[in-house]
């Protein structure tokens, strides 16, 4: 059964200061998965972990990162900005974007941000937006499907990002020509994997790929990014990833494929999202109303506006009634929000304890990828997001939307 990291009195007293709907986080746990994933990787002298900030993209949360030893990964000029803004610079930041306007290259380059590019074509285009840095990174596709152990983890011949191999090739050579000392390679191959073989067997493919770079244009790798990609276990009888093992795992190949061929000193990145921050924040909301017709619904005052997850993906996220976490799990109800779109549903034919209205409602693991895929259709408003912090208080982080808010970029 999952837990909660709050319980019910304290959540109440939070809501007498702030109205349901909202975005809770976990600073304790955010801090101590955060140091676990660096205990993880210590046995890598260069290891730097790129948050991805559009997974949660706030300065209370990215600045707790920062202490713990984090970077930031942007894909926008936007992100790069809240980025700077919460006091992060130079190669504290990765800039890992697809179909890059110049403005956002431009701003990369002035922030001395990494720059990592997604296709052979930007080189020419960052070079007349920005110019070309010193150090740069590239996103390799190896295409085809990516397997281990007869395990199918995704089809990057279907994917829009990166350079094909021969297309690396050319471009490192261009690269070095137009003045790169410092080379990176980068891949994401997939989303959201619970498999303990993904990570590995990712780092495996890229170890070898940096040894034959080298072999084919002379051109040492000084670091591999890992990309994110690492779940989390959103269903109670899931398992959650052991990063300590995968670390394990990680240095296996390392020693194998890099330090024995004299490799020993490339550095290794990340850009977790998901795993950093999704089950160390909850949607918190209040049922208020009960239907009963061909099935019996309950209605929270947060809708797919606060959540879209499961309205877009149909994914799973579990739902706590507080309270009542050790009731009998023996209604059945539809769980949804108020948008005019019959997919607005946190739950469907979910079995859960018997919900009355006023009910205080915990939607776990939404820390990531949560508050952040948010939107404004029939006008619904965007939820205020709180950090529990370690002391047990609460901090509102990012006030509630207002009409106000959501009529400033008309002009009637």
């Amino acid at each position: 059964m999952k837990k909660t990291f709050i319980d019910k009195t304290s959540l109440e007293e939070i809501t007498q200061a702030y109205p349901t709907p909202f975005h809770l986080y976990d600073e304790k746990g955010i801090r101590e998965n955060a140091r676990n994933l660096h205990k993880a990787f210590a046995w890598n002298g260069g290891f730097k972990e790129y948050f991805a900030v559009k997974a949660t993209p706030n300065p209370a949360i990215m600045k707790i990162l920062k202490e713990e030893g984090c970077g930031m990964d942007c894909s926008s000029y936007t992100e790069l900005m809240l980025s700077e803004r919460s006091g992060f610079s130079g190669e504290q930041i990765m800039f890992s974007s697809n179909v890059t306007p110049e403005k956002d290259f431009k701003y990369a380059a002035e922030l001395g941000a990494v720059i990592n590019l997604d296709d052979i074509s930007h080189i020419d285009f960052l070079e007349k937006a920005a110019g070309i840095p010193e150090t740069i990174c590239c996103r390799y596709n190896p295409g085809n499907t990516f397997t281990e152990s007869n395990d199918i983890m995704d089809s990057p011949s279907d994917a829009k990002y990166g350079f094909t191999y021969d297309q690396l090739v050319e471009g490192f050579r261009i690269l070095k020509s137009k003045g790169v000392k410092r080379f990176g390679l980068h891949s994401f191959l997939a989303s959201n994997t619970l498999n303990t073989v993904y990570y590995p067997a990712l780092a495996k493919l890229l170890f070898e790929t940096a040894v034959s770079l080298e072999k084919d244009t002379g051109i040492r790798v000084s670091f591999v990014n890992l990309s994110g990609g690492i779940g989390i276990p959103y269903l109670p009888d899931e398992e959650e990833i052991d990063i300590f093992e995968m670390g394990s795992l990680i240095r296996k190949h390392y020693e194998e494929i890099l330090t024995d061929s004299g490799y020993g000193d490339i550095d290794l990145y990340t850009e977790l999202g998901r795993f950093m921050l999704g089950p160390y924040g909850a949607l918190i909301a209040r049922a208020v109303h009960k239907k009963s017709i061909h099935k019996n619904y309950i209605g929270l005052d947060a809708c797919a506006a606060n959540l879209m997850r499961p309205a877009m993906y149909g994914a799973y996220h579990h739902i706590s009634v507080m309270g009542k976490e050790e009731a009998p799990e023996d209604h059945l109800y539809d769980v949804t929000g108020g948008l005019c779109e019959n997919n607005d549903k946190f739950a469907i034919d979910r079995k859960l304890p018997e919900i009355e209205t006023g009910d205080l409602i915990y939607i776990h693991d939404t820390g990531a990828h949560g508050y952040s895929m948010g939107y404004n259709y029939n006008g619904k408003l965007r939820s205020a997001e709180i950090l529990l912090k370690e002391d047990g208080s609460a901090e509102l982080i990012r006030r509630a939307e207002t009409p106000e808010d959501y009529l400033a970029t008309l002009d009637f």
